[in-house]
């Protein structure tokens, strides 16, 4: 915070400096430019635009669209309207709005026209303040996210788009200042990256209307992401500000302060199952042995399998086969002809990428466990440092030393640490094919992003593997609810035909009465 307030104050400065000829020339006393929010609420007045500018200036990623406005806007105000003049304004970041208040001898026009002067100004007008809006909506209301992985599959399918909801948990404000709108960590097209990692704002949170609960699927920053761009394959890396780390999205399976215990792939949650949401499909692997004569084009076309999603070999007189299955579709196949065991895979050699990597777990069996929570303490010693280490190092910005069986923390000796924010931990439904939780850990609250509400889009093949096409059937449904998903598709096209329809009759009824008029 004291960085951000030293921030402040040197912005207000440089405000000051730059504009205080030009409040005096606008008939506003010079001390006026550097009162902060005053100074912001006058200069509306001096460019004749509306007070809610200065809320806008407040929020963090659009107020940088409305400082171009308010330069603009300022020369404009004293005479200088041409294009040019614009766009040097904008490319110097404002301070050639000191060359005004020192070396030219402008004047203030109160009567300045303030509509566009061509189609043209009116278009880009039009299109800065949508992007203005669009981006409120986007960093603080609801943001579009798109299924790359098949971590929860037959929950959520590869292809699917996703509206996901930053109100359920509450909007996070940005910590990175300086960023492209409405994109990620990456501009499309030129896929560069699309923020300045220098400038961070001191990020929170607003409040929500519920807490994420036990199965509730999460939208989430990647907390280990250091990838330069998500699928990219040349190995760079990066660090990046934990807003502008990869997006994933996953179940949360545990909430601060539960214990969790997963033993032979099945979950449990402080000593009791996991209950299993009705929509909720968990995949694993299962050995499949068949005989010779079975015939693999059944998995296909009777049981839906793709064709490279059957691994397996011909051993003596028997198929053995790895399939990726639910637990239903297994108890279907072990009842096919020709089929001779059916059993599902459980993982019990120890596995080095399980997380903290230093105890003899699998994917199939973890813990147990214990979820952080925020304002509880816990002993700290060389047998649970790597649980913790990377949550007082990383997500809590502290300096941690360890050295043998001592644990220095901000150079102080530490037998205990208090947790500053809750964590949770996150799985995809496809136990098997998901890199979660059990690979890198907690999953810190900061990092949580929102709650998916809506399938609005869905495209089979969207990642390749054969013809795209859309899947009809789950256009606009709900990804919460209980029973099976149901479309809203007909709907919301009966919404935007009654809208054109609208709109339609009423220009016809406006032309009518303006050529009665006539």
């Amino acid at each position: 915070m004291t960085n951000w307030l030293i921030f402040f104050v040197i912005i207000q400065i440089i405000h000051f400096l730059g504009t205080w000829k030009l409040y005096q020339k606008a008939g506003r006393k010079p001390w006026e430019a550097i009162v902060p929010i005053y100074n912001a609420i006058v200069l509306t007045k001096i460019i004749q635009r509306p007070w809610w500018y200065v809320l806008v200036l407040f929020i963090p990623v659009v107020n940088l669209l409305m400082f171009i406005v308010l330069w603009v806007e300022t020369i404009r105000s004293f005479g200088r309207t041409s294009r040019q003049e614009a766009v040097l304004v904008v490319i110097s970041l404002g301070f050639y709005i000191y060359y005004l208040n020192y070396f030219l001898d402008v004047k203030y026009n109160a009567e300045r026209n303030l509509t566009p002067r061509s189609k043209l100004g009116e278009f880009i007008s039009a299109i800065f303040f949508a992007v203005i809006i669009a981006t409120i909506i986007h960093t603080y209301v609801m943001q579009p996210f798109t299924i790359p992985t098949s971590s929860l599959e037959k929950s959520l399918l590869v292809g699917d788009f996703l509206l996901v909801s930053k109100m359920h948990y509450g909007p996070r404000t940005p910590s990175t200042a300086v960023s492209f709108p409405m994109v990620h960590d990456s501009i499309p097209l030129i896929k560069t990256k699309s923020y300045i990692s220098k400038f961070q704002y001191p990020s929170f949170r607003l409040p929500g209307f519920e807490k994420v609960k036990n199965n509730d699927i999460v939208c989430f920053n990647w907390p280990a992401d250091t990838v330069y761009q998500f699928f990219d394959k040349s190995g760079r890396h990066i660090d990046k500000p934990f807003d502008k780390r990869s997006n994933y999205v996953k179940r949360c399976i545990a909430t601060p302060g539960d214990t969790l215990k997963i033993y032979d792939g099945v979950v449990y949650i402080n000593g009791k199952k996991l209950k299993l949401h009705d929509r909720q499909k968990l995949q694993h692997y299962h050995q499949v042995v068949a005989s010779k004569d079975f015939d693999l084009t059944l998995l296909r076309d009777q049981f839906g399998f793709k064709e490279q999603e059957v691994m397996g070999q011909q051993v003596g007189e028997e198929y053995h086969l790895t399939l990726n299955m639910t637990d239903e579709l297994a108890a279907q196949l072990k009842n096919a002809s020709k089929i001779l065991k059916v059993e599902r895979r459980i993982e019990t050699q120890p596995d080095a990428r399980i997380f903290p990597h230093d105890q003899p777990w699998t994917v199939d069996n973890i813990g147990p466990l214990w979820i952080p929570k925020a304002g509880v303490k816990v002993a700290l010693h060389a047998g649970n440092i790597n649980l913790y280490k990377r949550i007082i190092e990383v997500y809590e910005n502290n300096k941690l030393e360890i050295n043998g069986n001592q644990i220095k923390v901000n150079d102080q000796v530490a037998t205990s640490y208090t947790f500053k924010q809750d964590y949770y931990w996150m799985m995809g439904d496809n136990r098997h094919q998901s890199e979660d939780s059990r690979m890198w850990g907690f999953v810190p609250f900061n990092h949580i992003i929102g709650k998916p509400v809506l399938i609005w889009m869905s495209i089979e093949n969207m990642m390749g593997g054969g013809p795209k096409s859309i899947r009809t059937e789950r256009l606009f449904t709900t990804v919460g609810g209980d029973g099976e998903p149901v479309s809203h598709w007909p709907y919301f096209l009966a919404l935007v035909g009654l809208y054109f329809g609208g709109e339609y009759l009423y220009s016809r009824r406006k032309k009518k009465n303006l050529e009665k008029q006539g």
